[in-house]
């Protein structure tokens, strides 16, 4: 759907049960040094997560609709699971409920313990198959790329022909042309010589007419 925000939901998949973890750890200790490290990774690992959903929500609503309904349902569900490991924080955090946080979870730890491996292996298995569809799709884009590259190729290739054909063909009619033009040439010479033939075989045929006439004459007077 999109890469984007794929991305950004691996990390908070990763994020959520890396909280969940750690309050279950800090669940089970009692103040100090060990555990305040602990709630203050948690709070850091809080507030990305928090960036993260603004970063999911802004990505989500950019695209299309049909897209963003889908991604603004699974949106919601990361939101009401933040919001459970925010009210996590704040119990295990209070002074006042460590040693009933500690009997608690002590009493149902082996419970909680599994309910939280099994979302721990959901997120682990959604996020899987989320890069695994992102991976093939990475895969057939690269494919269709090599092919409309093959494919480029193949027309330039083809059109580097049809030109060389066509500046062969443009000689060809330069040739031609010059052809015609000395042909031309040629044609207005001879016709010119024709033409000058044509008065000199008139003239000579003229004056042997006055030599006739002439000579007529001559033998009739006498």
């Amino acid at each position: 759907m999109s890469e984007v925000f794929d991305g950004y939901e691996r990390r908070y998949c990763e994020l959520s049960a890396s909280v969940s973890r750690k309050s279950n750890s800090a669940s089970l200790l009692v103040d100090g040094e060990e555990k305040n490290k602990l709630i203050s990774e948690i709070k850091a690992a809080l507030e990305e997560a928090d960036n993260l959903i603004r970063k999911m929500d802004l990505e989500a609503r950019s695209l299309q609709p049909s897209v963003k309904a889908v991604l603004l349902a699974k949106l919601r569900e990361y939101k009401s699971d933040l919001n459970n490991l925010k009210r996590e924080l704040k119990r295990v955090s209070s002074p006042n409920a460590t040693q009933a946080s500690r009997e608690e979870l002590l009493e149902s730890g082996m419970a909680d313990t599994h309910l939280a491996s099994a979302n721990q292996r959901e997120r682990l298995v959604f996020s899987t198959e989320r890069l695994n569809e992102s991976s093939e799709k990475i895969m057939e884009s690269r494919r269709t790329m090599l092919e409309t590259e093959e494919l480029g190729v193949s027309i330039l290739q083809d059109l580097h022909q049809q030109r060389q054909t066509l500046l062969h063909a443009h000689e060809k009619l330069h040739g031609v042309d010059d052809a015609i033009d000395k042909s031309k040439r040629i044609l207005n010479i001879m016709s010119r010589r024709m033409t000058k033939n044509k008065w000199i075989l008139g003239s000579v045929i003229g004056a042997l007419i006055l030599a006739i006439i002439f000579i007529l004459y001559y033998k009739l007077s006498h």
